[in-house]
């Protein structure tokens, strides 16, 4: 490709896709990575490289194509960042777990929560009279030492997310929107970059997986809920934001917070949460397109509208 001139590349999105298409751009080509999903309705045949390329060039030029955003070094930390962090609590949740139901068969009950199974477990091994076994008291112990192992890595991963949402420019204006916290903001900005990969908040939106999926057929149209697309890591962060900037509304006069609690009356605190998540990432989308710090400056038409 040294020797190419430049032109435009079209790529499948996998596994070391970013770091080739970096590659290829600091030669001057054009990258595009397209998401396999959209690759394959276009493969005709077996899958053979011949055909993969083909059924890439035929998507890639389709003028409707949507194209994945492609990372840049300092995304593609930040997404790894994140992706430990998550796999960190998704081992101390299954820890969890697992050391409630061992207990629960040499009956030990605990209640739910980190704070209460600590508590009880702590006690149940001083307790000299339940069934528990020296080995199943070692087995415990080590499992509790091995949690509170978890937790240090856990604090330590969030106190570099919070570091990288101050010290990175984009993070530190996202940080401005209501509802917006350090995990927010930094997975919000690996997940859409400078926005330019979309040309509308909707696109981002969509790309994130927050608008409604729509099922229609002879001429009627049905609107449901959000699908299971996009991260869904962070589409859970966006919502508990979401949450917490409605549970601090108040009683606050702006236009914002008075649509917010006429939308929580209208749909309930759950559905407002998904709308208002949805207008975060379209919030954000305009930050970091056009590159500017956030304003609240909110329209209550707009408001209606967009509920």
């Amino acid at each position: 490709m040294r020797r190419q001139p430049a032109c435009r590349v079209f790529m499948e999105a996998c596994g070391g896709s970013h770091y080739w298409a970096r590659q290829l751009q600091a030669l001057g080509h054009t990258v595009a990575l397209i998401s396999p999903q959209f690759v394959t309705p276009f493969r005709k045949g077996h899958k053979t490289d011949a055909n993969d390329a083909l059924a890439i060039v035929e998507a890639g030029l389709r003028p409707d194509m949507r194209f994945v955003p492609l990372k840049s070094v300092e995304q593609q930390d930040i997404q790894s960042l994140h992706r430990i962090r998550e796999r960190y609590i998704h081992q101390r949740t299954q820890l969890i777990n697992q050391v409630h139901g061992l207990l629960q068969e040499y009956g030990v009950i605990s209640g739910r929560g980190q704070k209460a199974l600590k508590q009880r477990v702590w006690l149940a091994l001083e307790d000299a009279d339940n069934e528990l076994s020296m080995l199943m008291r070692d087995l415990i112990a080590e499992q509790m030492a091995e949690l509170d192992r978890l937790n240090e890595r856990i604090q330590s991963l969030d106190k570099r997310v919070e570091q990288m949402s101050r010290a990175v420019m984009p993070c530190r204006q996202l940080l401005a929107i209501e509802g917006v916290g350090p995990v927010v903001a930094t997975q919000l900005y690996s997940a859409l970059g400078n926005g330019n990969a979309f040309k509308k908040g909707r696109q981002a939106s969509a790309y994130l997986g927050l608008t409604p999926t729509q099922h229609s057929s002879g001429g009627i149209a049905k609107i449901k809920g959000i699908g299971r697309t996009g991260q869904v890591s962070l589409k859970a962060a966006l919502i508990r934001g979401a949450h917490s900037a409605i549970n601090t509304v108040g009683d606050k006069q702006d236009a914002k917070s008075r649509w917010l609690r006429a939308l929580v009356a209208r749909v309930g605190k759950n559905k407002a949460a998904v709308a208002l998540a949805n207008k975060t990432v379209r919030t954000a989308w305009a930050v970091l397109h056009r590159g500017q710090a956030y304003r609240q400056e909110f329209h209550e038409s707009s408001a209606l509208m967009a509920s």
